[in-house]
């Protein structure tokens, strides 16, 4: 299958791997870009650039085929070095970045000058249209449904990816939700160019993360995921479990007089617990609603493969029958 994103990024099926917190190390980069996709480390899970450019070594090491690297642009008074990390990327060969988080443009002339390709997440078509108005090359349209942060306008992709395809120049692909063939094919009648897949790709057997992790995906149903944060604005879609009924219990009970502080022991430090130690009720990580479309644990290939063949097959033989 051949849409402007495989174009863009050189790759051989229209489905990108997000960044992931704690999750998109080389392995799971690797795997994804191995089964035809692209991959993607987390740029920021690497505690120093010099960590991040031995992790692309490391990625580099196990498969030919491109990956990229996620980069978020968080505020806060603890700026991560970014220029590090910026050039980490350049001087390891890596040809394809996923930024996210505040606006990238000050990073872009670099980048491009570099010879990469930029996608930027948003969860807006506002948001959409200034990342194409900066230069990036595609943007990552997140609606409602994903896991981790989904806006503050609530806008599933229902909606959201048609309204990206009556306003976009650029390529963009699906994010948030995305689990199977079916919704690739909808997606590409919605305007994408592809997918972005999150959740779904920690449920799969080459993912880095504790066996506990894939197996609460696993049990989850699409009723399982709350949204935390609202109060700060900061909005984060996250599997329940205590910490997580705790943390809602205490924005009911501050309301309006709610501080970061206040639920820093549900969010703070949380996924090296989770991940990598499978302490399932640590606190708030972020999942999206595609739990519920989750039944097994494939390995990336066999995942890829599967949903290409099913997209192929609806395609060419169910679309085809109501013409």
């Amino acid at each position: 299958m051949k849409t402007r994103i495989t174009e863009l990024f050189g790759i051989e099926h229209p489905i990108i791997q997000g960044g992931m917190h704690f999750v998109g190390f080389a392995e799971m980069a690797a795997a994804v870009s191995n089964a035809g996709g692209l991959g993607i480390i987390t740029g920021l899970t690497q505690r120093t650039p010099e960590d991040l450019a031995k992790e692309i070594a490391r990625c580099r090491d196990m498969t030919d085929k491109p990956f990229g690297v996620n980069l978020t642009f968080l505020p806060g008074l603890a700026t991560p070095d970014y220029p590090g990390y910026v050039k980490a990327i350049i001087d390891g060969g890596v040809k394809a970045v996923e930024t996210a988080g505040n606006n990238p443009v000050k990073w872009l002339p670099a980048l491009k000058e570099a010879g990469i390709k930029v996608i930027h997440k948003c969860t807006a078509v506002r948001h959409s249209l200034k990342a194409e108005s900066i230069g990036c090359d595609a943007v990552s349209v997140d609606g409602f449904e994903c896991g981790g942060h989904p806006g503050e306008d609530d806008v599933p992709n229902w909606i959201l990816l048609p309204r990206a395809a009556e306003e976009l120049k650029i390529p963009f692909v699906a994010s948030g939700g995305v689990a199977n063939g079916k919704q690739l094919v909808a997606a590409l009648a919605l305007g994408a160019e592809g997918v972005n897949m999150g959740t779904r790709f920690i449920a799969t057997k080459e993912a880095p993360v504790h066996e506990n992790v894939k197996q609460a995906i696993l049990k989850a149903s699409e009723l399982d995921t709350r949204l935390v944060m609202r109060p700060l604005r900061n909005t984060e879609r996250v599997l329940t479990n205590a910490a997580v009924e705790r943390l809602i219990q205490k924005e009911k009970d501050l309301g309006a007089d709610i501080k970061f502080e206040d639920i820093i022991a549900e969010v703070a430090g949380v996924y090296p617990r989770i991940m990598v130690d499978g302490d399932m009720e640590a606190g708030a990580w972020s999942c999206g609603m595609v739990v519920g479309l989750i039944h097994d644990i494939p390995t990336c290939k066999e995942l890829v493969d599967k949903i290409m063949a099913d997209a192929e097959a609806i395609i060419r033989k169910r679309l085809p029958g109501f013409l």
